[in-house]
């Protein structure tokens, strides 16, 4: 395989190459070579296999894979990687672009174009591109898979593609921004200004020093693309999606929600009507029975309603890059195992 993007997620999947290789080997017989790397020094190839231990150490040195001794090479580009790799498995874990989805769009494109099944982490691609990924992977006879890019380990995507079998999805609704969930819940529980918790928030790092997308609403909209393309077969794109943000919530509106018995949250909602459904992220007060209510902290959650399985609720209390690059494995995995 070739991976691409060693930030948090990439290398923690690395290490979890390393932890569970024996249970890789003893519950699925495999066993991953890692032929090349990229990230934003260049690139790295052997075809006998990179050491992930060397790959692991030299990002927790603040180095790049071009340092790598010997097979290490400045001057690339991640697609010169793909473009020389003999690889059948394409890791795309560069930063989200929702501009233009570059680098990992064409990293994509070029993987599948070679034959080559892809997992990826990176949302940007898929909210610009997603049929005409998923059409060229059938082309192609390939494998596209992405359940980390909502939720990160929370299942989101399987549970909706793999276990709804012929229901219809009625509506659905997630907390899938851990950033603002976060937020909303010190808000609530401690009576923090919006200003207060989003400092705290970037204090602990759990909000990034920019946090537009997120406490903007834009993060939870990308992933409201992606259920809705992938799921409910809905071909959305972010301009299908109403969105509004947190940064008019304050402490008030929050007291008031809990003298209404129930609780703020930025909720994902996909709702049913007529042949498609209606897509929004903005701050709703849903009541303490709802399922997502209890999620507190930097949980995140999803709530399908359907007309034969009833109500399904997955929930996950993730905590740093680790889920997220379990969730790497498990499609990993998935994709092997078929």
């Amino acid at each position: 395989m070739v991976v691409i993007g060693l930030g948090n997620v990439g290398r923690n999947f690395l290490k979890l190459l390393v932890d569970k290789s024996d249970v890789l080997i003893s519950r699925y017989r495999l066993e991953p070579v890692v032929i090349g790397a990229a990230d934003s020094s260049g690139i790295a190839l052997d075809d006998n296999g990179l050491d992930l231990a060397t790959l692991i150490r030299l990002k927790e040195q603040k180095q790049g894979v071009a340092s790598y001794a010997q097979v290490g090479l400045a001057a690339a580009r991640p697609s010169d990687l793909i473009e020389r790799a003999q690889a059948d498995m394409l890791i795309e874990m560069s930063p989200t672009n929702l501009t233009d989805g570059q680098p990992g769009l064409d990293c994509i494109r070029q993987a599948l174009q070679r034959g080559w099944d892809v997992v990826t982490a990176n949302k940007g691609p898929l909210v610009l591109a997603y049929s005409e990924l998923m059409m060229l992977a059938a082309r192609q006879g390939c494998q596209l898979r992405f359940s980390a890019c909502v939720g990160g380990g929370l299942p989101s995507v399987n549970v909706g593609q793999r276990d709804l079998v012929a229901c219809n999805i009625t509506r659905v609704e997630g907390i899938l921004n851990s950033t603002t969930h976060y937020i909303l819940t010190a808000m609530a529980e401690d009576g923090k200004t919006f200003e207060q918790a989003l400092a705290e928030a970037q204090r602990i790092g759990i909000a990034e020093a920019d946090p537009t997308l997120d406490i903007d609403g834009w993060d939870a909209a990308n992933k409201c693309v992606i259920v809705a393309n992938s799921v409910l077969g809905f071909p959305a794109t972010l301009r299908d999606v109403t969105v509004t943000g947190i940064r008019s919530v304050t402490v008030e509106q929050m007291r008031q929600a809990k003298q209404q018995g129930g609780c703020l949250k930025l909720l994902v909602t996909a709702e049913r009507e007529g042949d498609g459904y209606r897509l929004s992220v903005k701050p709703t007060v849903i009541p303490f029975t709802h399922p997502l209510a209890h999620l507190s902290g930097e949980d995140m959650g999803i709530v399908y309603y359907t007309d034969i399985m009833g109500t399904i609720a997955v929930s996950i209390a993730e905590r740093g890059p680790v889920p997220t690059a379990a969730a790497v494995l498990r499609d990993v995995v998935t994709v092997v195992s078929r």
